[in-house]
């Protein structure tokens, strides 16, 4: 598991930071510390694994909680444990493996990258920022988490996790805004130390105090080692005063017919006709608004004898496929 190096001294918060009177409810030894003995033993954590494994983490992660990702993150390693095993297989059998962890588009998007990771950078994954974000499917977040948790960059790593420490820590607000922001990025480094490969630690520890004890339903305050001078807290811990978000239904939702619509054509390596895919949703108008939005998407490819397949399926005996 990630743990900070025990040797290097705590760095002094730099005089630009000033200008954040509370910043020093953030000091990264504090954070450090406690991430020592609280951090849950995560497989892609471990010292020694891949980039391409922290990279498969970092995608699967993407709006998916950790207990859905465990068990296909350590089937997807096994099966694909470089990019280039993944870029030799077709984007069908992404698709396929990526079960039920939503969001399947980011599969293909996987399969994309690692085409692109073995022909630009001969199969290995790279550590700028820069590159990483050329890759598709990579945000900012994700390329940041990739280059700071798998190649020890120096480099702030803000999702919605960090962002609410620091809303709460830095700022006295409850909750963060709707999306990270670069302010948040910029703020977070001038918080990280001097060493990157501590400054890596302290990032995956704010994530680790947001998504353990700094939640957005239910704080676990008596357990924050940064309590003491937390602003929230000094300011009373004052409720939200912004808009409220609504929480995303998925029953009979058009997201939860793709993904049944997904689950017949995952079952077979096979061409299924429409009378196959009509028994997934009753509605028919529903289920043929989800269909074309999956042959839109690129997820699925109907062949030009009307059946349909998951885009990029290999079959030696259907004819080709039409053009979208």
């Amino acid at each position: 598991m990630i743990s900070p190096p025990l040797a290097t001294p705590t760095r002094q918060v730099p005089t630009t930071a000033t200008q954040y009177a509370d910043i020093g409810a953030l000091q990264p030894q504090r954070v450090l510390d406690w991430y020592a003995g609280a951090a849950r033993d995560l497989p892609w954590r471990h010292s020694g694994v891949s980039a391409w494994a922290v990279m498969v983490s970092e995608v699967m992660l993407q709006q998916t909680p950790v207990v859905r990702v465990l068990p296909m993150w350590t089937a997807w390693m096994a099966r694909w444990p470089s990019p280039a095993a993944l870029a030799d297989d077709s984007p069908a059998e992404a698709v396929r493996a990526w079960g039920k962890l939503g969001y399947p588009r980011r599969a293909m998007r996987l399969h994309a990258a690692a085409q692109q990771v073995v022909t630009r950078f001969a199969g290995n994954v790279p550590s700028a920022v820069e590159d990483l974000e050329s890759l598709p499917g990579i945000g900012a977040y994700t390329a940041r988490a990739v280059a700071a948790f798998a190649f020890s960059a120096r480099t702030p790593v803000v999702d919605t996790n960090v962002g609410r420490v620091l809303a709460r820590a830095v700022h006295g607000r409850a909750q963060a805004g709707p999306s990270v922001a670069a302010a948040d990025r910029a703020k977070m480094e001038l918080l990280l130390p001097a060493e990157p490969a501590r400054a890596a630690v302290f990032s995956v520890a704010v994530m680790e105090l947001g998504a353990l004890v700094c939640t957005a339903a239910a704080p676990d305050c008596p357990a924050c080692p940064i309590r003491p001078d937390c602003a929230w807290q000094l300011a009373g811990a004052p409720a939200h005063a912004g808009p409220r978000r609504r929480s995303q239904r998925f029953e009979g939702t058009d997201r939860q017919v793709r993904g049944l619509l997904l689950d017949v054509l995952r079952t077979t390596s096979e061409p299924v006709s429409i009378g196959d895919l009509d028994g997934a949703w009753a509605d028919g108008a529903q289920r043929n608004r989800a269909l074309d939005s999956l042959l839109l998407d690129g997820l699925v490819g109907q062949l030009t004898d009307g059946r349909f397949v998951l885009a990029g399926e290999r079959t030696d005996t259907s004819p080709a496929i039409m053009e979208l």
